[in-house]
């Protein structure tokens, strides 16, 4: 942790779990942060020009950030000369342990986050959502890594591209890193979750990092980053952190770079309209704050559980981080019928929040991040004041626990639309804050439409029972939306929540979201690669991509390829069978012992009138099971275990009489864990006419040593 400048002694941290480091005291006992950047290795303190961040919850001075020189054009250079060549040299997997790694050590001392959450105006809950969401995120991105990328360097996209009649000249499309640097811009909102969601996708891909918060939270990202930077678990240049401004360094950014955004859609379109990152062409990724909606489906009644589910979800989605989420639902839309108890029902939850110092356990909501932030909320609120009365008491007088009034505190609120077809400001203006406002629909299709009036979210949800409503409503909102949650009562135990982004689920949304996409797995990490098609023999795609295809060189092993450890076996290593014949005896023993008396295995006139098949036909199956027949090594060795056949397709039938030989091949190698790895192998039969009957792909984990 940074240290600060001022003597320092140690008192209670009131208002956080925990204690407060002593380091964070200053000599009135009052707390004061001096959060760094962290460039080319150095950190830099706050420097004369610092800015005072005011904290929510007293109103009082928390830490002072920014004003420091930064050598930015140095910081740039660091990144793409020291970071980004490290990173590259790594393997997916590589890096996918490090985030790993990373995560675990964070989640070791997720309590010293805590400790600085709660100066956020977040409670308990809240943090948790930031923090261990954060680290969840980073964890799941590891383990994609691990599970859906390569153990090399090369991103494979798609299947190979035949260009030529004769197979001698293919396409591949590969993704490789970008050999720049991502600058990720963050919200105040989720100082912990914003960084490392943006961080853990960006760096399996190989790509080094310069990370801005908001700098009214920025001491809790600088808290959580320095923590990174001591566990020496990412190589030097990897990440650099910028407390304040970041100067003319998107100025400064080329078509190998990329900028990373989340926030306002004012500030983002300030942004994207830089002269420089246009002339670049510089890849720019906004997520940006929306109009999000909730819909009750028309087949949902008051006192049903699917009902229930919808309250609670609305409810939490205006409490939780005081609405302060770019996913929290801003209009709840529900069938006219309903108004009035969704009305009474919502109101009286929210009327059970109780609001507060976010340390106080008994307090449900906490306060905004700042007081500029509640200003801006309730200049929101008189913005749509032409168009909505409200449900709720006056959001500036909340009856407060343990807290002063002149904190940025407000009161959940909920207002009404009566006629949300002749509103404009319901459907434009966003009180990022705890404001919802509820309208009615007339039927389905009024709903979607209502729903894409906010012109692009990045989710909306459903509550519904009826797998048809569902379908409408997608068919009809799903170009609108980056996400749609569908719940009712039978998921409802176990759905996630409308507003909690998934690592595995794509973020973003069109339009006012922002057009870009975030997370989504795999999906995440190629924001920051280049995709490339390449062209070229067999042998050429071979060796860039790692990976063996068919017109690629084989190579005959020095013993049969099962009796080879992980390491042993070699990419392109392919055994030829000898040949075996398919016997009519064959064919009805396999449909007697199975079961599987389909009329083309057993029915000679019937099998003749199918213009897919000769005759009677060997069972697809039982080809299958002579090919391992004829490949296996029965011998105790490496090969542990046989876990899977995947893309299998049957090419021409086989008719009594007819043999097979099969093709063995190495196609592509993936460590698994410390013992073992996987070893996916091309399998292709051909009959005694040379003639391609079947091929798949056989999955087998092999162990690294005998």
């Amino acid at each position: 942790m940074h240290k600060a400048d001022r003597s320092v002694k140690s008192v209670d941290f009131a208002g956080a779990t925990g204690h407060c480091p002593d380091e964070y005291i200053g000599e009135e006992g009052n707390i004061m942060l001096r959060p760094a950047s962290y460039a080319m290795a150095q950190w830099i303190g706050p420097g004369e020009d610092a800015r005072t961040v005011i904290g929510p919850v007293r109103a009082e001075p928390v830490a002072q950030a920014g004003g420091a020189r930064l050598d930015v054009q140095g910081m740039l250079d660091w990144a793409r000369g020291t970071g980004g060549p490290t990173l590259r040299a790594m393997t997916f997997h590589d890096r996918a342990r490090m985030l790993k790694a990373v995560a675990l050590h964070l989640q070791s001392r997720k309590d010293e986050l805590y400790a600085l959450n709660t100066l956020t105006g977040a409670t308990r809950r809240d943090g948790a959502v930031d923090i261990e969401g954060g680290i969840g995120t980073m964890l799941v991105i590891a383990s994609k890594g691990r599970r859906d990328m390569p153990d090399g360097h090369v991103y494979v996209d798609g299947e190979t591209e035949t260009l030529s009649r004769g197979g001698s000249f293919v396409g591949q499309h590969v993704s490789v890193p970008l050999q720049g640097v991502a600058v990720h811009i963050n919200a105040f909102n989720f100082p912990v979750w914003g960084m490392l969601e943006k961080l853990a996708p960006t760096l399996l891909a190989g790509v080094p990092a310069i990370v801005k918060p908001a700098t009214q939270t920025c001491y809790l990202t600088e808290a959580c980053f320095r923590m990174i930077v001591e566990s020496g678990l990412l190589p030097e240049g990897a990440v650099q952190l910028v407390i304040g401004g970041v100067g003319d360094m998107l100025d400064r950014l080329g078509a190998q770079d990329a900028v990373a955004f989340t926030g306002s859609a004012d500030t983002a379109l300030r942004l994207r309209m830089n002269r420089n990152l246009v002339a670049n062409s510089v890849r720019f990724h906004a997520e940006q704050d929306s109009l999000n909606a909730t819909v009750l489906g028309p087949d949902v009644a008051p006192g049903s559980a699917a009902f229930d589910h919808f309250i609670k979800e609305a409810g939490n989605e205006i409490t939780v981080k005081a609405g302060q989420k770019c996913t929290a639902i801003r209009r709840i839309i529900v069938p006219e019928r309903h108004m009035d108890a969704v009305a009474e029902a919502l109101t009286a939850r929210l009327a059970q929040i109780t609001v507060g110092d976010p340390g106080d356990a008994s307090v449900r909501m906490g306060a905004l991040a700042s007081l500029e932030q509640k200003a801006d909320v309730l200049a929101q609120l008189s913005a749509l004041s032409g168009e909505t009365r409200r449900l709720t008491g006056n959001p500036e007088t909340p009856a407060l626990i343990g807290a002063a009034p002149r904190g940025a505190f407000l009161a959940p609120t909920l207002l009404c639309c009566d006629d949300p077809d002749a509103a404009r400001a319901v459907h434009s203006v966003e009180a990022f804050g705890p404001v919802s406002t509820l309208m009615p629909y007339r039927d389905l299709d009024h709903a979607c439409a209502l729903t894409n009036r906010g012109g692009g979210s990045l989710v909306a949800s459903l509550v519904t029972d009826d797998p048809q409503v569902a379908r409408q409503v997608a068919l009809a909102t799903a170009a609108w939306h980056g996400r749609l949650y569908v719940t009712g009562a039978g998921s409802a135990g176990e759905s996630t929540g409308h507003g909690a982004p998934l690592p595995h689920m794509i973020h973003g949304g069109p339009g006012r979201a922002g057009g870009g996409e975030e997370l989504g797995g795999v999906r995440g990490v190629l924001h920051y690669m280049q995709r490339t098609a390449i062209q070229g023999s067999p042998d050429v795609i071979a060796a860039i991509t790692g990976q063996w295809l068919p017109g690629a060189a084989e190579t005959a092993p020095p013993q049969h390829p099962f009796q080879r450890t992980f390491h042993e076996i070699r990419i392109g290593e392919t055994i030829h069978t000898d040949a075996r014949e398919v016997t009519l005896e064959d064919i009805e023993h396999f449909a007697r012992f199975t079961g599987d008396t389909f009329y083309a295995h057993m029915d000679e006139e019937a099998a003749r009138a199918n213009p897919f098949f000769p005759g009677r036909v060997a069972h697809g199956y039982l080809l299958l099971s002579f090919a391992a027949g004829l490949f296996v090594q029965p011998d105790p060795g490496p090969v542990l275990a046989n876990t899977g056949l995947t893309g299998l397709s049957f090419r021409k039938p086989v008719s009594p009489g007819d043999s097979i030989r099969v093709r063995l091949t190495a196609k592509r190698k993936t460590g698994r864990t410390d013992t073992y790895g996987e070893v996916a192998w091309n399998v292709t039969l051909r009959n005694h006419d040379d003639e391609e009957v079947a091929e798949y792909e056989l999955l087998t984990m092999v162990a690294y040593s005998r």
